[in-house]
């Protein structure tokens, strides 16, 4: 074990895939000499070389369909996009040709798009953005949203080695304020299966990405009050762990879905509607949903903490339900 932060353990993931498998290769803005936006790659070239670390043209759509193009042809790509909100440049490669691709050939298409999402860091409208609902709806991806250390090591590994597309969406806020031990070996963490974030008996909480944390920061206050929260990481939105929110809303009899991306057709309420479909009989409680604004994110400080759903809104949200 070694501790390391989130971007750290994104950084190790892919070195260890790239050193086990040849066909494993990284392109994108800036990911070589600079070493990426970030520095996920820093080093990378110097160790793999110019042709598996591959500085591109400033151009999404060359990228994706490059990578479809080589995934087709056997290789494993990785791309990256230096901020998730560039990804819409692609759009047509990665949901007209790479995500239909298999369905229509029965090709394998193993291509790995890591997109940094999210704010609190005042990046704006272009540079903030959470699109992952855009994307769950696009039969043929899948969506990754880690939100620690080890899951996103272990789910970045998974996404390397799966023979689908997946988007990848690791939220900068992230990057260097979590550390945690993480396993230096290689090691996978599966698709489709939630973790417990924190045991609870009243209310949970179904989350992903980044706010994990927020709904852990708002648990916390409500112990005080004596209300038990349950915190579900789902990990990844396609495919999303369907039992395990069942069964926690079964065992809680009352649901909170929080995310970051915006309210109107987020993934949120696929969840929901799901819950209602499903486990309807076992709820004390309508649904609650905490997500952010239908608005672009606003670059100005205040205005984005008031766009970003914050713990206070959660604390409140949570009060509310454990006393319906």
């Amino acid at each position: 074990m070694a501790e390391m932060t989130y971007l750290q353990a994104i950084s190790d993931g892919l070195r260890v895939e790239m050193r086990r498998d040849k066909r494993v290769f990284v392109i994108g803005e800036d990911v070589g000499v600079y070493g990426g936006a970030f520095k996920v790659t820093l080093g990378f070239q110097e160790e793999f070389g110019p042709w598996r670390v591959i500085d591109s043209p400033l151009s999404e759509t060359a990228i994706v369909g490059g990578c479809t193009g080589a995934a087709i042809m056997g290789m494993r790509p990785v791309a990256e996009m230096q901020f998730a909100d560039f990804i819409s440049c692609a759009w047509d490669q990665l949901v007209t040709v790479a995500a239909k691709q298999r369905y229509r050939a029965g090709t394998p298409v193993p291509i790995v798009v890591r997109l940094p999402s999210g704010g609190g860091f005042s990046g704006g409208p272009f540079h903030s953005q959470n699109p992952e609902s855009s994307f769950a709806h696009i039969a043929g991806l899948k969506v990754v949203c880690p939100a620690t250390p080890e899951d996103a090591k272990g789910l970045l590994i998974s996404a390397i080695e799966d023979p689908n597309p997946v988007l990848y969406f690791e939220h900068k806020h992230l990057y260097r304020r979590l550390k945690a031990d993480v396993p230096e070996e290689r090691y996978t963490v599966p698709f489709g299966k939630a973790r417990v974030h924190r045991e609870g008996d009243d209310v949970t909480v179904v989350t992903w990405g980044a706010m994990v944390h927020t709904a852990g920061d708002a648990a916390k206050e409500l112990e005080a009050d004596g209300v038990s929260v349950e915190i579900l990481d789902l990990r990844t939105l396609i495919p999303w762990d369907k039992k395990a929110v069942l069964e926690s809303a079964e065992k809680t009899s009352k649901v909170l879905v929080l995310h970051e991306d915006t309210r109107t057709g987020g993934f949120g309420g696929e969840i929901a509607s799901t819950i209602a479909e499903e486990a309807f009989e076992h709820l004390d409680a309508p649904i609650v949903r905490i997500a952010a604004a239908d608005s672009p994110v606003p670059f100005s400080p205040p205005l984005e903490k008031a766009f970003i759903p914050q713990v206070d809104d959660v604390v409140k949200g949570l009060k509310e339900l454990a006393a319906y």
